[in-house]
């Protein structure tokens, strides 16, 4: 396990946003990305307020 691994959130198209390791970003980054975050679950936190904030829609 990699214990630098950094998070990301990422907004879809569709406006849903999704949570992404570092090495799953890809050159085809979507426009809106919020991180890095040092765990997944302050990631996961993150993306609670975004979909309260209506930033994001859940899935």
């Amino acid at each position: 396990m990699n214990s630098t691994q950094s998070w990301y959130v990422v907004k879809l198209p569709a406006g849903n946003c999704e949570i992404v390791p570092s090495n799953k970003l890809g050159g085809d980054n979507p426009d809106i990305q919020w991180g890095p975050f040092s765990s997944q679950e302050e990631a996961i936190a993150r993306r609670v307020g975004l979909i309260r904030a209506g930033k994001c829609q859940p899935i």
